[in-house]
Order: C-alpha cells, then sequence, then structure tokens
C-alpha cells in the first residue's frame, strides 16, 4: 500500500478527511506528530516550531529567493521536517498531512498518492467558521485568505510548483461538492 499524502486549501476538510482515511485503512495519520518530531530534533518547543513553519509570506519568499543569503532557521525547520517525513514514511503505508510530503516523499522513490483537497469559498467559510468560532464572514475570509497564501507560499518556495496547479498531484478532489465520504472513498479505491 502506498503513503498517501494530502495537502489541502483551508477549510477544505484535510484533517477530517485524511483521519477518515486512515481509519478505514487501519494506518497511522501523521499531522500535529511532525511538529512534535521536529521540535524535539531541533530543541524547540512545538509552538515555535508551529509558529515559524508555513507562515512564509508572498513578499518574503520572493526576497529569500533573490537573496544570496537565504538559509534560515525556516529553512532549518524545514529539513528537519524533511527527515521526519522520510522516517514515518519508512515505517509503511500512514497517511501524511501537508509540509510538502508528497513532493519530498517522491524525490526519494517513495509509492505515494499525492491529494489535494479543495472546496468553492462558501463550504470552506462555512468549516473555517465552526473552527474559529465566528460567524463573521469578514473575518473568516481574512482568515482563509491568510492561510492559503502562507501554504501557497510556503509550497511554492520549498518545491518550485505551485499548489494549485492540477498537475502537481495524482488526485485533486472539490470536499464541497463530493463531500468527506465520497473522497474518502475514492482516495482509498486509488490506493487499493
Amino acid at each position: 500500500m502506498k503513503v498517501i499524502t494530502i495537502s489541502r486549501e483551508y477549510g477544505a476538510g484535510g484533517h477530517s478527511v485524511g483521519r477518515m482515511v486512515a481509519e478505514k485503512l487501519g494506518i497511522e495519520i501523521y499531522d500535529r506528530d511532525i511538529i512534535k518530531e521536529t521540535a524535539a530534533k531541533m530543541a524547540l518547543t512545538p509552538e515555535k516550531v508551529e509558529g515559524d513553519e508555513e507562515k512564509l509570506t508572498i513578499s518574503e519568499s520572493i526576497v529569500r529567493a533573490i537573496s544570496p543569503v537565504n538559509y534560515d532557521m525556516k529553512d532549518h525547520l524545514f529539513e528537519a521536517e524533511r527527515q521526519v517525513i522520510e522516517q514515518l514514511a519508512a515505517k509503511g503505508p500512514c497517511v501524511i498531512l501537508g509540509r510538502c510530503a508528497g513532493v519530498i516523499l517522491k524525490a526519494k522513490g517513495v509509492d505515494v498518492l499525492d491529494v489535494l483537497l479543495y472546496a468553492d469559498e462558501d463550504a470552506r467559510a462555512e468549516r473555517v467558521g465552526e473552527l474559529l468560532g465566528t460567524t463573521s464572514i469578514s473575518r473568516i475570509l481574512k482568515e482563509m485568505k491568510k492561510v492559503d497564501s502562507r501554504r501557497n507560499a510556503y509550497y511554492t518556495y520549498y518545491t518550485g510548483k505551485k499548489l494549485t496547479d492540477c498537475e502537481n498531484w495524482d488526485l485533486v478532489l472539490n470536499t464541497g461538492t463530493l463531500g468527506y465520504e465520497k473522497c474518502v472513498d475514492l482516495i482509498c479505491s486509488a490506493v487499493e
């Protein structure tokens, strides 16, 4: 069985779908575990790792790309996370959320099903509102834009690819129209 990597737009339900896939297939899921192991590897707190990872802004990624000295703490974190991701995948079939895991593992020759989950703005806004505990549409949309922008910049900086380009993925699913259960079924069918 393959390692399943899931990237997602904010509010598209990546964690929920990933957890459901892992449960259905009887395999491990890694998300926050990567943060904890990276923190231990670098002698940092999980909060520090989580605060710095995927927080690369678009302007920062441009400056870092053209700067001759651009290997900083975020690059050290990415390298440590890369090692943790490779170690977790070496244990056997699992689901790994985000962190460019599909690109990292494919570069190592690991058999990967690399999935991107997305949804329309209304479906994502509903989910994000639940996560934030708010009905303020302006706050929800602002948070969606901020998180998606950071994820896109992070993915582009470390892979040289655009997160939302379909050709970067083995499977692209719309959780808004398909629903979580159908997405889980399709992902599980693709690895069997």
